[in-house]
C-alpha cells in the first residue's frame, strides 16, 4: 500500500512537473501576450495567410479587426511612364560626366532620365471589421490576449461575472480565409452585431447568415485606377438566432459562433468573385476543429523547423508590452531577443507563402493607412527594403516563402525589357528604385533617389542566393538563370568604357539615396557609384558560375569574364572608409541612413575580415562615421542592417548593441518595427516590415555563417547570449544545423545535409578534440592546423559533434 501511495505521489509530481514545463517562461519566446486590449493599430496582433492580413485588437465591448489583402492596389498600367532617352542621348550625357562637368551632367540627366509616373498607385487597406457585444451584468476580469507563434492563433479570454468568453482568430492558408470562433462557458451567452467600417467605397449586401460588399479601389493621391474587389463574411452558430439587415449581422443567444471572411480582387484573377464566395461557404460547411487542425498542421510544418533559445530572463513571465517597455527604458532582455527572431519567421510565413499572388511589400501584407499616404507609398522599394524582407528566408529555413518574390522578379524581368530598350537602348531588362504591381520598372520621378538601374541586379541576386542554399539545379536552370542572364545582357550593353581610365562603368546613377559635394554644389548622379560596382560584380560572377554549373553559354560566359576584368576596384576614401563614389567626393549628408556601398560586406561577401581585412576595417570605419555623425538618420532598416554588418565583421558586442537598439528605438508594443517620425519625411511613426525581417536575419548571422566557403558556429556571439541553442538554421551548400552552447562554448552540434555535398566546417577552438559521429556512428575527423574539417555527405546524412 505504501508503494502504491509512493507511486501515486511520484506520478502526481511528474504531472505537476510536466505542467510546469509546458507553462515554462521559456515558452514566452513563442508568444506575444497582453493583459489588455490594443488601443491603437501598433498594439494589435498581426495574422496572415500570405494573402489576407488582419490586425486583431481584442476589444471586450467592441472588437476591431483591421483587414488587408495583398492585391488591394490602386493605380493602373501606364505606357507613358518613361522618357525615351536611348543610347545616343545617354552617350552624350555620359561625356559630360567623363569631362568632369558634373553639374551639367546632373541637370541634363535629370531631364532625360527621370521617370514620369502617372498612375503608380499604392497598396491600400480595406478597413475594419467591427463586432459589438452585449454582456450580462458583471465585472470584467482575467483578461488575456495572446498570439501563439507555434500555431499562429490569436486567443482572447476574459470573464464577465462568472461567464468565461473565449475567442480564437487565425488566417488559414489551406482554407484561404480569416476565421474567428467566439464561445462562452454559459449556454446562449453570446449577443452581438457584426459590421464593417470600410476605407474603400463599396456596395453592401445581405446574404443568408452573412454580408457581401464590392467596389473598386480609388486612391487619387497616387494616381487614377484601382482593382475591383469583393468581400464576404458568413457565420454559423450553435444555438441562438441570426438576422442580417442594414449592413449588419445580428446574433442573439448563441453559445458559440464561427465567422469566416474573405476578400479578393481582380488582380490576375478574373474569377475573384466566385472564389471569394466559394471560400467562405467552404469554411462554414466544414467542422471548425478540422479547419483549425488543417491550419495548424500547414503552418507548423514551416514554423517548427527552427527554434531559438538565448537563455532565461527574469522578465520571461511578464506580458510582452511590459518587457518591451523595460527594454525601451534601458534594460536588455535575452528572452525578448529570441522572441524577436522567432516572431520574424512567424511574420514571413504570414506574409509570403508559395501561393501568395504577390510578395511582401513595404508593410508585408498589412497596412496601417499611413505608409500609403506617404510620398514613398506602400510599394516595392528595390534599393534595400524589398530585399531585406527576404534576407531571413534561406538561413531561416523558409525557402518556400521566396516563391512569390521570384514570381514578381520574373514579372519585373519581362516589364523591364521595355525600360532597358526605351531608356538605355539596351538588351535584357532592368528595374529601378521603386516598383509597383502595374509593370513600373522605370527610373523614379526624382533622379537623385530614383535613377538606380542596378536595383534589378540586386533584387535578382536573390535567385542565386536561393540556389546557394538549396543546390536545386532544376530551379537554377529553369527559373534563375534565364532572368539573371537577361539582366547580365543588360549590363553588357549598358556599361561603357571610361576613356579616362579604361574601366567599364555604369551610370549616370545614384548611390541610394545619397548625395555628394562637387565644387560647392550638392549633386546625386555620377558614373559607377560603389553600389553599382558591387552589384555589377555580383551579377557577372553569378552568371559565370551558373553557366559553368549548367555547362552552357561558353561564349557568353567569356564575354562576362572580359567585362568583369574591366570593373574598377573597391576603394578606400580619404576619410578611411569604403569610398561611396568612384571619385572621392565629400559627403553632402554624412548622417545619411543609406550605406549602399557596404553591400560588399553584407548581404554579399566581396569584403570580409578573412579575404580582405583592409577593406573590412574600412567598412568598419564607414559604419563608425555614420553612427557618430550628428543627426544620424537611423531607421528600422538601417539599424537592422547594422546587425548583419557587424556580425560579418565578427564584432559580437556591436552587433548585439544594434539588436537592442532595434528593439528599443524602432519597434512598438506588438514588436513590429517602425520608421520613426521625422526621417524620410515621415510625420509620425510608420510600421515597416523590413526591420523585423532584416533584424531576424542579423540575429541568425550572429549565430551561423557560411559565406566564406566554410561553416562557422557562433561567429559573433555576444556575452549576453552566453548559453543557448538553436535548431534548423540553414547554410549555403545545403546544410541544416542544430547547435547548443554553454558559457559561450559549443557543447553539441549537428549538421545534416539537405543536398549531397562536401562541407567544410570550422571547428570551435575548444572542441577540436571532440568526438564526431556520422549517422549516429563514431566517425574520425581530424581538424587541420587551422581548425577546419571537411566531410562529404549524401542527402539526409548527418554528422554530430559532442
Amino acid at each position: 500500500m505504501k508503494k502504491i501511495k509512493g507511486l501515486a505521489l511520484t506520478l502526481l509530481l511528474l504531472i505537476f512537473m510536466n505542467v510546469q514545463v509546458s507553462a515554462s517562461p521559456n515558452n514566452n519566446r513563442h508568444r506575444l501576450w497582453y493583459k489588455q486590449p490594443a488601443k491603437v493599430w501598433m498594439e494589435s496582433s498581426p495574422l496572415g495567410n500570405g494573402r489576407i492580413g488582419a490586425m486583431v485588437y481584442g476589444g471586450v465591448e467592441t472588437e476591431t479587426v483591421a483587414l488587408n489583402e495583398v492585391t488591394m492596389w490602386s493605380g493602373e498600367r501606364d505606357k507613358f511612364q518613361e522618357r525615351l532617352c536611348g543610347k545616343d542621348i545617354l552617350n552624350d550625357i555620359r561625356q559630360l560626366f567623363f569631362a568632369g562637368d558634373y553639374s551639367k551632367g546632373n541637370r541634363i540627366a535629370s531631364e532625360y532620365l527621370s521617370g514620369t509616373p502617372h498612375s503608380f498607385g499604392s497598396h491600400v487597406p480595406l478597413g475594419d471589421m467591427k463586432i459589438n457585444f452585449k454582456y450580462p451584468q458583471g465585472n470584467i476580469s482575467d483578461y488575456k490576449r495572446e498570439l501563439n507563434l507555434e500555431n499562429a492563433i490569436n486567443t482572447v479570454t476574459f470573464k464577465v461575472g462568472n461567464v468565461k468568453y473565449t475567442r480564437e482568430y487565425f488566417c488559414s492558408n489551406p482554407d484561404e480565409a480569416l476565421i474567428i470562433k467566439l464561445s462562452a462557458s454559459k449556454a446562449k451567452a453570446l449577443n452581438l452585431n457584426l459590421s464593417f467600417d470600410l476605407l474603400r467605397e463599396s456596395e453592401m449586401r445581405t446574404t443568408n447568415n452573412g454580408l457581401e460588399f464590392s467596389g473598386q479601389v480609388s486612391f487619387p493621391k497616387q494616381g487614377p485606377g484601382g482593382v475591383n474587389f469583393l468581400g464576404k463574411v458568413g457565420v454559423t452558430i450553435k444555438d441562438g438566432k441570426v438576422t442580417t439587415k442594414d449592413g449588419k449581422i445580428e446574433i442573439t443567444d448563441a453559445t458559440s459562433i464561427v465567422i469566416a471572411f474573405d476578400v479578393r480582387t481582380d488582380y490576375s484573377n478574373p474569377r475573384y468573385k466566385e472564389d471569394c464566395v466559394k471560400t467562405v461557404d467552404n469554411v462554414l460547411a466544414q467542422n471548425y476543429d478540422k479547419v483549425k487542425q488543417n491550419h495548424i498542421e500547414d503552418y507548423s510544418n514551416l514554423y517548427k523547423r527552427v527554434d531559438l533559445f538565448l537563455g532565461n530572463s527574469e522578465t520571461d513571465i511578464l506580458p510582452t508590452d511590459i518587457r518591451w517597455k523595460k527594454v525601451k527604458d534601458g534594460a536588455n532582455d535575452v528572452g525578448l531577443d529570441a522572441l524577436f527572431f522567432n516572431y520574424a519567421r512567424y511574420l514571413l510565413i504570414a506574409a509570403s507563402r508559395e501561393n501568395s499572388p504577390l510578395p511582401a511589400n513595404l508593410q508585408g501584407i498589412w497596412n496601417d493607412n499611413l505608409a500609403c499616404n506617404m510620398g514613398w507609398t506602400n510599394d516595392y522599394h528595390l534599393d534595400i527594403n524589398t530585399q531585406q524582407n527576404y534576407w531571413l528566408s534561406n538561413i531561416g529555413n523558409l525557402a518556400e516563402c521566396n516563391k512569390p518574390l521570384f514570381n514578381y522578379i520574373k514579372d519585373l524581368s519581362i516589364e523591364g525589357q521595355r525600360t532597358a530598350k526605351n531608356v538605355y537602348g539596351a538588351r535584357g531588362w532592368t528595374a529601378h528604385t521603386v516598383a509597383n504591381v502595374w509593370g513600373y520598372t522605370s527610373p523614379g520621378a526624382g533622379p537623385n533617389w530614383g535613377l538606380f538601374p542596378m536595383a534589378s541586379a540586386w533584387i535578382a541576386s536573390h535567385l542565386w542566393t536561393h540556389y546557394n542554399y538549396t543546390l536545386d539545379k532544376d530551379f537554377l536552370k529553369d527559373k534563375a538563370y534565364p532572368i539573371l542572364k537577361s539582366n547580365a545582357e543588360f549590363l553588357l550593353d549598358y556599361m561603357v568604357v571610361n576613356p579616362n581610365n579604361g574601366y567599364l562603368m555604369t551610370g549616370p546613377s545614384t548611390s541610394p539615396e545619397n548625395s555628394f559635394i562637387y565644387k560647392g554644389e550638392e549633386l546625386s548622379l555620377s558614373m559607377m557609384p560603389t553600389a553599382d560596382r558591387v552589384l555589377a560584380f555580383e551579377a557577372l560572377t553569378s552568371c559565370i558560375e551558373i553557366s559553368e554549373i549548367l555547362g552552357v553559354d561558353k561564349e557568353f560566359r567569356d564575354s562576362l569574364k572580359n567585362a568583369l576584368a574591366k570593373l574598377p576596384p573597391l576603394k578606400i576614401g580619404k576619410n578611411g572608409g569604403v569610398q561611396e563614389w568612384f571619385e572621392d567626393f565629400d559627403e553632402a549628408q554624412p548622417n545619411h541612413r543609406h550605406t549602399s556601398h557596404l553591400l560588399a560586406l553584407y548581404p554579399f561577401s566581396q569584403i570580409s575580415p578573412v579575404k580582405t581585412p583592409v577593406l573590412a576595417e574600412a567598412a568598419r570605419k564607414t559604419m563608425e562615421l555614420r553612427l557618430a555623425a550628428e543627426g544620424w538618420e537611423d531607421v528600422e532598416w538601417s539599424r537592422a542592417n547594422m546587425i548583419s554588418n557587424y556580425a560579418r565583421l565578427l564584432d559580437a558586442e556591436k552587433a548585439y548593441e544594434s539588436v537592442v537598439l532595434l528593439e528599443r528605438n524602432f519597434s512598438r508594443e506588438n514588436l513590429l518595427t517602425i520608421s520613426p517620425e521625422g526621417i524620410a519625411g515621415a510625420p509620425y511613426d510608420i510600421f515597416i516590415f523590413d526591420g523585423n525581417e532584416a533584424g531576424g536575419a542579423g540575429i541568425a548571422e550572429m549565430l551561423l555563417q557560411s559565406h566564406e566557403g566554410y561553416i562557422q558556429f557562433l561567429p559573433a556571439l555576444p556575452k549576453e547570449w552566453n548559453t543557448g541553442s538553436f535548431k534548423g538554421l540553414h547554410t549555403q551548400g545545403g546544410a541544416e544545423v542544430d547547435l547548443k552552447w554553454a558559457n559561450g562554448e559549443v557543447t553539441e552540434a549537428k549538421l545534416k545535409a539537405i543536398s549531397a555535398n562536401t562541407f567544410k566546417l570550422k571547428v570551435p577552438q575548444r572542441t577540436k578534440k571532440a568526438q564526431f559521429s556520422k549517422n549516429g556512428k563514431a566517425f574520425n575527423l581530424t581538424p587541420d592546423a587551422n581548425g577546419f574539417v571537411e566531410v562529404t555527405l549524401s542527402a539526409n546524412d548527418f554528422i554530430e559533434l559532442k
